[in-house]
């Protein structure tokens, strides 16, 4: 049962790697489909007047070259005048992201949602409620994006899009006064992602089923769906660069474990939203440089704004080889639990990020990184789970300060 026991958690590890590994191939094929897609429609240029490809209701053309070939793309304004035997559909990309994505936010969040999702200091909640609010925002995240983008709001591009910011913004609000820091970025990001994963699935692709349809019955397709898969489509580009960013956060807990977590988030979606603005105006052949200006500033005022201050310095230890020892016992009883040749702490089957804190030197060689997650950030212990106290924090700082 020992040997069991043990082999789970490596096991999760494991099925961890493997279904990130794909999630981020299945996701670089989506968004890469998406960048080429939304670039393909602002770069494409109207036929000439009379032409034959005007004649045969292409509404826009490009040449191109690429691998040693010459491609011709053409988009028709409603559809050819014959269904062509094989038609590709965009669709499994989305859908094989979303899944690998759910699956790896069960393995890596609600399977050890203690350690992952829970924050003493921010939420005394049980595992069970933090799994339900985590599911609970990807279903009212939707909910609402969909009902706003049926409602006469959707008519204003600009006002939707500051409406729907604002909501997004306010979810992580809410999250992150639930939730563990890094837990309520990634259900953010997880929301933005059902949203464009539904997008395709409930819009885009039922709409071009219906024009499909259409065609194959000898009637000229509605182009309201056209419209509305379109709509979506757009969306869905300006989502990206901030779910990309979120992918990465866990890794930089200066973002999610500062006080102002969910603005520090909403500042650098903001500066993802203007600087891919920037790129779709400039496939349309428009140079704006104010967008990605204020996009880099907004990064830069954040970089500022969430720095760290000087470590205060610390006095001289009376006996070095004591105040070692009282860090060494601290580091022992709180932290090598998880980072640790062979964890004791239930779910982790390996150190984290292999940093391993067994012996004098391996703690001195990671001083610096334990300065910053432990004192600095108090990112970790990873949701507190062994209870390090704030004098504890305070005696280990001493030492490291001393170390560095």
């Amino acid at each position: 049962m020992e040997v069991f026991a043990y082999l789970i958690p490596y096991g999760l590890e494991w099925l961890n790697l493997i279904v990130r590994w794909l999630h981020v191939i299945t996701g670089i094929a989506w968004i890469g489909a998406s960048f080429y897609f939304v670039w393909l429609d602002n770069s494409i240029r109207p036929p000439a007047p009379g032409s034959e490809l005007a004649k045969k209701g292409v509404s826009g053309e490009l040449w191109a070259v690429h691998g040693g070939g010459f491609y011709n793309p053409q988009k028709y304004l409603l559809a050819p005048a014959e269904l062509p035997q094989e038609l590709h559909w965009f669709k499994w990309e989305a859908y094989s992201t979303w899944l690998s994505g759910f699956a790896l936010l069960t393995i890596a969040y609600y399977f050890n949602a203690q350690a992952m999702m829970i924050d003493k200091a921010v939420a005394d909640i049980s595992s069970g409620q933090a799994v339900g609010i985590g599911i609970a925002t990807l279903v009212i995240g939707w909910t609402v994006y969909d009902l706003l983008c049926r409602s006469r709001l959707a008519q204003y591009e600009l006002w939707f899009g500051v409406t729907v910011f604002a909501l997004i913004g306010a979810a992580a609000y809410v999250l992150t006064h639930l939730l563990s820091g890094r837990a309520a970025y990634i259900h953010v990001g997880a929301m933005i992602g059902t949203i464009m994963v539904a997008n395709v699935l409930m819009l885009i692709i039922p709409g071009q089923r219906k024009m499909v349809e259409a065609m194959a019955a000898g009637k000229l397709p509605d182009p309201k769906h056209g419209l509305k898969a379109k709509q979506r489509s757009v969306h869905n580009n300006y989502f990206t660069l901030p779910v990309l960013f979120i992918m990465m956060s866990n890794h930089y807990a200066m973002t999610y474990r500062n006080d102002h977590a969910w603005l520090v988030l909403a500042l650098i979606m903001a500066a993802g939203v203007f600087i891919r603005h920037f790129f779709n105006l400039r496939h349309k052949g428009r140079v704006e440089w104010r967008y990605p200006a204020i996009g880099v500033a907004l990064l830069l005022a954040v970089a500022i704004a969430i720095a760290p201050k000087a470590p205060v310095a610390a006095a001289p230890a009376v006996d070095p080889a004591a105040q070692f020892k009282r860090a060494h016992a601290i580091i022992a009883q709180r932290c090598a639990t998880c980072h640790s040749a062979q964890p004791t702490q239930a779910g982790f089957a390996t150190a984290p990020a292999g940093m391993m804190l067994d012996n004098e030197t391996q703690i001195r060689q990671h001083a610096a990184q334990i300065y910053k997650q432990a004192i600095e950030l108090k990112a970790m212990p990873i949701g507190n789970l062994t209870n390090m106290t704030e004098a504890e924090r305070s005696e280990l700082g001493a030492w490291l300060q001393q170390t560095m």
